[in-house]
């Protein structure tokens, strides 16, 4: 809904969800929030928001960065409730989307009181808060019987003054577990102010920095020593500092990092439509995805060349076959099926012995889940090897149906036309390159710090798109893991360090994945 006006001419309101998007790790978005995510006109985000998350912005929802940084703030508070405000009264759905907890130092309540006062309506979101997702990454639990039964969240940002509004001696004495949120800057004066309040210099302490993602780090000391560790490991925000007995836990309940894949962080380039099985694959493996389609697909409508092909189709020779070369191709075509009005009977039901081939086993999958069985797919995945399969399999004469992209590789051609069939190449979509800007800025900062361990391509398209989109890259520190031999000849065109998966199949990809960057465990567990 993005019109001010209904049918009337009334001025209509639209709505605000204020929604936590956790501390960072996607798998820790809740279902509404992620539902929201998909259904918003507009998104207000804030920094933190990792860029895993980010890429699960749909492509037409409009967004509006107003992060904040430690010390710098390029969009005060009072700036972000106007423009909440003003995107509403546009009649717009907009979902403020923030790190953490909304309500937990978010300054959320400060939104809602300005909702209230523009009579827009809203709904609040909560997320999973990082005081208890972060210190449960780094193997603490908050609270724990043989420990301590309470646990305390406190804001570690200091006034202006530079002082912080702590009552210490409260604190130390209720003996429970303490979590600063906001307070790296301020780790000298909360540590200090505990000591003077009365505590322990031994008591066990932790500095836990960016919790949740693929970068998490913990320090683990005391007390009295916390800030000197800190400082030779180079802390940075974001991070939170713990202290407590339940610290001292982290050393054997650490969990994140011990994964195959626990504290890598991979970039997929396949198309939206196909990425969700190869996520799912790393993910499950403790790897962070960025989802980042460096294509997308355009399918051709009205579609004037395949309405004419399959009028024609199974009444041109014996044997017809139709020929597919990639998932997205399968439902492209039978989408399409749909919108000509075409019904499968006037293929089958025609004098000619119809037959389907498939590039490769995910391709026949996709095929397989409308009830068809492909009846070639080469042993080797390419566009020339299934040339090749389908000229050795075909009857003389027979009628070959191509539906494809609209640049699809010329290798599948000269096989058939050599073994003297005929072919008739019909393009069913084209694809088309782009990245949205505010997730190419992050991500581009993201490899200039080594961010990302490496990158996925599923074909020469995908490594075209990538380039296109992240021109300024030096695509020489690019780490590409390549499914078949033409997607890692383009990759070494742009001189990326290329692996290649053993087989042309997602599951090979992955195996390579953590064959080349997964963690080595011994029989103890350790790396």
């Amino acid at each position: 809904m993005n019109n001010s006006k209904n049918i009337d001419g009334e001025e209509m309101k639209g709505k605000v969800w204020l929604a936590g998007a956790g501390p960072g790790d996607a798998g820790l978005l809740t279902i509404r929030t992620a539902e929201l995510m998909e259904e918003a006109d507009v998104i207000v985000y804030d920094a933190l928001l990792s860029a895993q998350i980010l890429s699960k912005i749909p492509e037409h929802t409009e967004t509006i960065f107003v992060g904040k940084h430690a010390g710098h703030h390029p969009v005060p508070q009072h700036e972000i409730n106007r423009i909440l405000v003003e995107e509403a009264k546009k009649g717009k759905h907009v979902l403020r989307l923030k790190g953490g907890d909304p309500f937990v130092f978010g300054r959320g309540g400060e939104e809602v009181e300005e909702l209230l006062k523009e009579d827009i309506s809203f709904e609040i979101i909560p997320g999973i808060t990082s005081s208890v997702a972060v210190p449960a990454y780094a193997g603490i639990p908050v609270t724990h019987r043989n420990y301590t039964s309470s646990f305390h969240v406190i804001t570690g940002h200091a006034r202006k003054d530079g002082k912080l509004e702590i009552d210490f001696q409260s604190l130390v004495s209720l003996n429970g577990t303490l979590v600063f949120l906001m307070s790296v800057s301020s780790m000298e004066m909360i540590l200090n102010g505990l000591m003077d309040a009365g505590m322990d210099p031994d008591t066990p302490a932790a500095v836990l920095e960016r919790g949740t993602t693929a970068k998490q780090r913990r320090i683990v000391a005391t007390v009295g020593t916390l800030k000197e560790e800190a400082e030779r490991s180079k802390v940075k925000t974001p991070a939170i500092i713990m202290v407590g007995q339940v610290c001292e836990l982290s050393e054997t309940f650490h969990w994140a990092e011990d994964r195959p894949l626990g504290g890598k962080q991979i970039l997929i380039t396949r198309p939206r439509q196909n990425s969700s099985v190869l996520s799912k694959q790393l993910r499950d493996l403790g790897a962070q995805v960025i989802e980042l389609p460096s294509i997308h697909t355009v399918s051709i409508s009205p579609n004037e060349r395949l309405r004419q092909a399959l009028e024609q189709f199974g009444t041109v020779s014996e044997e017809e076959w139709i020929v597919f070369t990639s998932p997205i191709g399968v439902t492209v075509f039978f989408e399409q099926l749909k919108e000509i009005g075409v019904d499968l009977r006037s293929i089958f039901c025609k004098k000619a012995i119809v037959k389907f081939a498939a590039i490769g086993s995910g391709t026949a999958a996709a095929l397989r889940s409308y009830g068809l069985i492909s009846d070639v797919v080469p042993e080797i995945y390419n566009a020339k090897e299934l040339g090749m399969s389908i000229a050795e399999k075909a009857l003389k004469g027979s009628h070959i149906l191509i539906v494809r992209a609209q640049t699809g590789s010329e290798e599948l051609l000269p096989p058939l036309e050599c073994a003297e069939l005929i072919v008739e190449d019909v393009p069913l979509y084209r694809t088309e390159y782009e990245v949205r800007s505010f997730l190419r800025h992050k991500i581009e900062k993201m490899f200039e710090k080594e961010e990302i361990d490496c990158v996925t391509f599923t074909s020469a398209s995908t490594v075209e798109g990538f380039v296109h989109s992240f021109e300024k890259l030096d695509l020489t520190k690019i780490h590409a893991i390549c499914i078949g031999e033409q997607t890692a000849n383009k990759a070494r065109d742009y001189g990326m360090d290329v692996k290649i998966s053993q087989k042309a199949t997602i599951e090979s990809l992955v195996e390579e994945v953590i064959q080349n960057y997964g963690n080595q465990v011994d029989a103890d567990g350790q790396k």
